[in-house]
Order: C-alpha cells, then sequence, then structure tokens
C-alpha cells in the first residue's frame, strides 16, 4: 500500500472549481430574485415568503422535470446558454395549465467533472428562463460525479413551485361540447422527441451538427438547440379577463397524447390539421424516416406548444389579445362529443 497522500481533488472532485462556480452564478441567481426572497444562495435551503393577503385560499401547485436528451446536441456543439431555458420552461409550462403563477424553481446538475465557465453558461440559461416566467431562482445542488458521468456531460433536473387561488384552478372539469381549441405556436421541437429527431437527423440524414438543416437557413445545432418557448406571462395576462376552461402543455406524447389529460369524459379534441402554420422542421423529420402521421402527432408537439379550451365567445378576442402579446395563436378545432370506447382526440385532414 502507497504512503502517497491522496486529496478529493485526486479522486476526481475540485472543491475550488465549485467554490469558484458558485461565485460566478451569484449574480445570475440575484438577477431573478422577486420580493419574496429572503435569503442570498449558499444556504442549505431556499426561503421564500408567501404573500398571503394576495390570495383568498392559496393552493401551491409544483412540477419537475429535466431536458431529456436534447442535452446530447448540447454536447455535439458545445452550447449550453439554452438548455436551462429548455429546464425552466418545461417546469413552469407545466404549472401554470392549472392557472398557478410559478413564485420559484430549484436546479440540479450533476457532472462528471464541474468545469466552472461550462456550469456558469447553463446557469445564465437558467436564470433567463426564470425571468422569462416571472420566478426565482432560490436555490439549487451541484454535484460533481467522476466515474458516474463522462468528464464533459452533465445531466439537469428542475423544480418549481407556484400558487393559484382554490377557486381558480384549471383541471377542465368546464370543458363542454362547442368550446374552441385555441393553439399556441412552438418555437420548435422543445424538449420532447429528440431520441428520434436525433436518429433522423444524425442516422437516416447523415447531417453534421454545423450542417445547414434544409430549408432553414439555419445550422442543425441552432435549429435543435432553439429553447422551449416560455407561455407564463401570455397565459397570465389571459387569465386576468377571461376564463380558461382547461389548458393543455404539449410534451412528451404530443397532440394526441397530452390534449386528452384535460378532457372530461364525454367530451372529444376535434382538431384540423391546416388550421395553424407548420413549421417546415416537422416535414423534414417526417420524410427523412417516413414516419406516419398519427407517430409525429405522438412524438413531437407539431408547431402547438399550449392548447387552451374556451368558451366560443370569447375566441376571436383572445386571439386578438395572444396575438399582441407577441404570440402567434390560432382557433385548431372544438370540443366535440366522444362516442363510448372512441379516442378522445381526433385529427382532421384538410
Amino acid at each position: 500500500m502507497s504512503d502517497q497522500r491522496i486529496t478529493y481533488k485526486d479522486a476526481g472532485v475540485d472543491i475550488a472549481a465549485g467554490n469558484s462556480f458558485v461565485n460566478m452564478i451569484k449574480p445570475l441567481v440575484k438577477s431573478t430574485f422577486r420580493p419574496e426572497v429572503m435569503a442570498e444562495i449558499g444556504g442549505f435551503g431556499g426561503l421564500f415568503s408567501l404573500n398571503t393577503t394576495k390570495y383568498k385560499n392559496p393552493v401551491l401547485v409544483s412540477g419537475t422535470d429535466g431536458v431529456g436528451t436534447k442535452l446530447k446536441i448540447a454536447f455535439m456543439a458545445d452550447m449550453h446558454e439554452t438548455v436551462g431555458i429548455d429546464l425552466v420552461a418545461m417546469c413552469v409550462n407545466d404549472i401554470v395549465v392549472q392557472g398557478a403563477e410559478p413564485l420559484f424553481f430549484l436546479d440540479y446538475l450533476a457532472t462528471g467533472r464541474l468545469h466552472p465557465e461550462k456550469g456558469a453558461a447553463i446557469v445564465k440559461g437558467i436564470a433567463e428562463g426564470c425571468r422569462q416566467a416571472g420566478c426565482a431562482l432560490i436555490g439549487g445542488e451541484t454535484a460533481e460525479m467522476p466515474g458516474f458521468y463522462s468528464d464533459d456531460e452533465y445531466d439537469l433536473a428542475g423544480f418549481a413551485v407556484g400558487v393559484v387561488d382554490r377557486d381558480r384552478i384549471i383541471d377542465g372539469s368546464g370543458i363542454s361540447v362547442g368550446n374552441r381549441l385555441i393553439g399556441i405556436a412552438s418555437s420548435g421541437l422543445h424538449s420532447n422527441g429528440y431520441s428520434l429527431a436525433r436518429k433522423l437527423v444524425f442516422e437516416r440524414m447523415g447531417l453534421a451538427i454545423d450542417a445547414e438543416f434544409p430549408g432553414t437557413g439555419r445550422t442543425v445545432a441552432e435549429e435543435l438547440l432553439t429553447p422551449t418557448r416560455i407561455y407564463v406571462r401570455s397565459i397570465m395576462n389571459l387569465l386576468k379577463d377571461y376564463s380558461i376552461k382547461g389548458i393543455a402543455h404539449i410534451t412528451g406524447g404530443g397532440l394526441l397524447e397530452n390534449v386528452p389529460r384535460v378532457l372530461p369524459k364525454g367530451c372529444r379534441a376535434t382538431m384540423h390539421l391546416s388550421s395553424w402554420e407548420r413549421p417546415l422542421l416537422f416535414d423534414v423529420l417526417a420524410e427523412a424516416g417516413n414516419v406516419e402521421r398519427d407517430e409525429m402527432y405522438r412524438t413531437f408537439n407539431m408547431g402547438i406548444g399550449m392548447v387552451l379550451a374556451v368558451a366560443e365567445q370569447d375566441c376571436d378576442d383572445m386571439l386578438d389579445r395572444l396575438n399582441g402579446l407577441g404570440e402567434h395563436a390560432w382557433v385548431i378545432g372544438e370540443i366535440t362529443a366522444c362516442p363510448e370506447n372512441s379516442d378522445p382526440t381526433q385529427l382532421v385532414e384538410g
């Protein structure tokens, strides 16, 4: 047995690098703070004071998610400033569909070896996502795990908490036949379907990460790393003046699987496929793999990031509001009666 002294750094964990990383991200984290935040970064837990005078009967709503295999694209391109936006988006978009205002966010970054500059780039994206959502980044965890992850790879997970008054919770129970479906445009793939997308782009199409993605004038990296759109501010703006019967965040499972999650028994979502502008990206992927229509709509968002079920009389005003807020929105269908033992979603050509 050798008498040579071994340090934690020799085992692959650099505490000094970790301290440097924390100092680099402090101003990024502070830029997201809301008045309710009660402590600086560095404590064992984040402190957030809930303003109970703002709510009659507050209900906390939480969500957690990751970025998935989209991270593989970030590794290939060595581009890390946008995946943090994806991380926040996948969490806050999930809780705003229930009418909840996101309050705070925590992140978990695990890596084989901590590179402070790369870590700071990731947190820069997380902070940007929090600013877009109006929530505070009040804490997180960075785990350096040599031998578990390779030195140049990492994984991300996030956790968001929001609040809504009990009588303003959106759960889909108010949806009825005749309601209209408003679709709000996605920014691209968002953070779902990347296992199939990577297979199509790199194996079937044989494209390199810095090649042009056909028909877009952008590189593969730029197209596939487009960050997930955050819909919080637009939906919270609508909720000030309108009643929304149900909202579906179009994530894994696409339009076919996510819209039924908010439908009451006896209701079907009938969607007209020619009613919105589908980004070229999806047509390129479908053609590359000869992917069947329903497989595409079950895997990808197909250009729609959120679906809102609304009363017919409110539909036009809500569309005008959304488009005025910088969204692209369309009436993409309606709620129809669902025969017993029938699919709760119906895709109509034309």
